[in-house]
């Protein structure tokens, strides 16, 4: 590596350090922007609704599609808006892997607005962007824009093409 490419890493760490520690670091995420208005299609193994909450719990191989979008996890609870005016939230939890485009990223548990069109995924979060790879405490996803913001200990491994 020649000295002029260190350099140039070496302030690119630097710049990189100073805004994940001050703001998070903003990631594009998915291959498009996601309309949350499409319509949830959901397959599980089971499902339990209970109607005086106003919600139902799929479990066991939970696939949550919409759009271009993928969310799978162990268990997914789906909240309704109050006189069944559709849904208002789905909560997952138990491995939670969101695939958009060529963009995947996985979670202890993630939880979806879908009137905000945003995901908050908790716990671990690891996001895989081709060959790039970051970790965070925290990430969320907003989908109608097609970012993402990343939050709490960040980490990740920046590529400089030498091989």
């Amino acid at each position: 590596m020649n000295v002029f490419r260190l350099i140039a890493f070496s302030l690119s760490l630097l710049v990189l350090s100073t805004s994940v520690s001050a703001q998070g670091a903003k990631v594009a995420f998915g291959a498009l922007q996601q309309a949350t208005d499409l319509p949830v299609e959901v397959t599980a193994d089971n499902l339990s609704v209970d109607q005086e909450t106003g919600s139902a719990v799929f479990t066991e191989n939970v696939v949550i599609a919409q759009g271009e979008m993928r969310l799978s996890a162990a268990k997914v609870l789906v909240v309704y808006k109050s006189a069944a005016e559709g849904i208002a939230r789905l909560e997952a939890t138990g491995g939670v892997t969101l695939v958009s485009g060529e963009d995947a990223a996985e979670s202890e548990a993630a939880n979806y607005d879908i009137d905000n069109g945003s995901i908050v995924m908790t716990g671990n979060v690891l996001l895989v962007q081709g060959p790039s790879v970051l970790s965070a405490d925290k990430m969320t996803v907003q989908l109608r824009e097609g970012t993402a913001q990343m939050t709490g200990n960040i980490r990740t491994v920046l590529q400089t093409g030498d091989n």
